[in-house]
């Protein structure tokens, strides 16, 4: 039986995310309700299980490999792993939140008019890429780069040019990706990003082993798209992909997908803002143990907004089109867990940070100790991307161009300003601090909708020194 047709009149969030005098009214009476939410259910553990995995998987790669590469390398590939995501984000429209959130979301023609746009975009991407590699060169010829910054090493043009090619693998991906999170499939989503990064690692370490070589990163990253792209074709179920494309669906598309546009388009140089302006400011060792603190900030919001792609858009989606006066229960039934765990995280690592990499890496990085402490604070706006996921199951995405605005605005006002004024420790706790602006916005946002409660807000702080002083009692153990 087809997803769309087997849900029911009234969805089974009515019991687990409807509140109503502070009791949760149940509605879940029918067994078909009963199989819809053990969909959900299983939705989130994949989910979960899924981001326990490849946490570990990614941290344990990253132990291995930074006994066989030297830390410039991780600076250098930091820059050119960028390069590609920020075009790709600079010219995102939303395929895949489009696909979830929309009422056409199982239409087989606007899936291949989606997937005809990606194919497109990914070929577009490259030859952009390509041209930040030739302007790279030209840049680092002509002397328009400090010597000793990042921009400046002679190796850094190949690595973008090469490493870029995985958004033309990308494009080719099935929309049977997104149609699998809109159903609530998780499963073999999770299955397939895996086996696409075992893939990798396993390449990576073949290739650093044998030659000690940053071109172990980027193979890693070739192969992870390749692999992914043919198991979302041969191994994930749903509508095979075909040439073909409709007026209709690709206007719908781009009205979505403007303010996608928009919001990506500031948002990738926001999130990528750090690694942009340390490049130009430091060398490109300082700048890879920045990378090394970062990835491991970056593991943590990783795993919660991915997260919110795969289980809270399509579970706001899905109460939108039934009931938007339970978007608010909704709202905290979902942030809260997620609020304890960042919260906590944060005042843990802001306590013993530092000992987490003396435990994990060898002296050559023992500097990104002080580094992580800092960044760890930024947990703390992180765990409001739950609105973003609301504002697009609204069909708002303006408000996260609006979002994206302030942080970019924030980030490269404060992180110039506190370095050259007090140097590098000073921009770290810019770049950690920036995002508190957009808490603002969001509470104002929040307020026209009726999704505020300023006593949970409150409570869940109670995290932030729990976290901190089990970090205290850390250090004096291994003390």
């Amino acid at each position: 039986m087809p997803f769309t047709s087997a849900l029911p009149t009234r969805p089974w969030y009515r019991r687990v995310l409807n509140y109503k005098s502070g009791r949760a009214t149940d509605t879940m009476k029918s067994p078909q309700n009963r199989t819809l939410t053990q969909k959900a259910l299983g939705a989130g553990g994949w989910s979960m299980l899924g981001q326990v995995i490849s946490q570990v998987a990614r941290l344990g790669g990253n132990l291995v490999m930074t006994r066989l590469l030297v830390p410039e390398m991780f600076g250098i590939a930091a820059i050119a792993v960028m390069v590609p995501v920020v075009l790709a984000l600079l010219s995102d429209i939303g395929l895949g939140q489009n696909i979830v959130q929309s009422r056409r979301g199982e239409d087989p023609l606007f899936l291949d008019t989606a997937w005809v746009v990606q194919i497109v975009r990914g070929g577009v991407l490259w030859l952009m890429a390509l041209a930040v590699s030739f302007a790279l060169q030209l840049a680092s010829k002509w002397g328009l780069f400090p010597v000793d910054s990042v921009y400046a090493s002679p190796i850094l043009p190949v690595v973008v040019a090469v490493s870029s090619f995985s958004v033309v693998i990308a494009g080719l991906a099935s929309t049977r990706m997104a149609t699998a999170l809109r159903r609530f499939e998780q499963k073999r989503y999770i299955q397939i990003e895996l086996a696409s990064q075992l893939a990798g690692i396993l390449v990576m370490f073949s290739i650093g082993i044998a030659f000690h070589s940053i071109w172990a990163l980027v193979a890693a990253g070739l192969v992870s798209s390749l692999i992914s792209t043919l198991l979302s074709h041969f191994w994930m179920g749903g509508h095979p992909n075909r040439f073909r494309w409709d007026k209709s669906a690709l206007r719908e598309l781009v009205g979505f997908g403007k303010w996608i546009f928009i919001s990506s388009a500031v948002y990738v140089l926001a999130v990528n803002g750090d690694r942009i302006l340390l490049g130009g400011f430091v060398d490109a060792r300082m700048l890879g143990l920045y990378v090394i603190a970062a990835s491991m900030i970056g593991a943590l919001e990783g795993a919660f907004g991915r997260l919110l792609n795969v289980v809270c858009l399509p579970v706001f989606s899905e109460i939108a089109r039934n009931d938007e006066s339970r978007l608010r229960a909704a709202y905290y039934k979902m942030r809260v867990p997620g609020d304890l765990a960042l919260l906590f995280a944060g005042g843990l690592l802001y306590a013993c940070g530092h000992l987490l990499i003396d435990l994990l890496y060898d002296q050559r990085y023992v500097a990104a100790g002080a580094m992580l402490q800092i960044l760890a604070l930024s947990l703390v706006v992180v765990r409001y991307g739950v609105a973003h996921q609301i504002y697009l199951a609204l069909g708002l995405p303006r408000n996260l161009a609006i979002i994206n605005g302030v942080r970019l605005f924030s980030l490269y006002a404060l992180v110039p300003a506190l370095y050259y004024l007090a140097g590098l420790q000073a921009a770290i706790w810019a770049i950690a601090l920036h995002g508190i602006p957009t808490v603002m916005v969001i509470f104002a946002m929040n307020a026209k909708l009726g999704l505020n409660d300023f006593r949970r807000e409150t409570l869940v702080l109670a995290a932030v020194p729990a976290g901190y002083f089990c970090g205290l009692a850390v250090n004096m153990v291994h003390a």
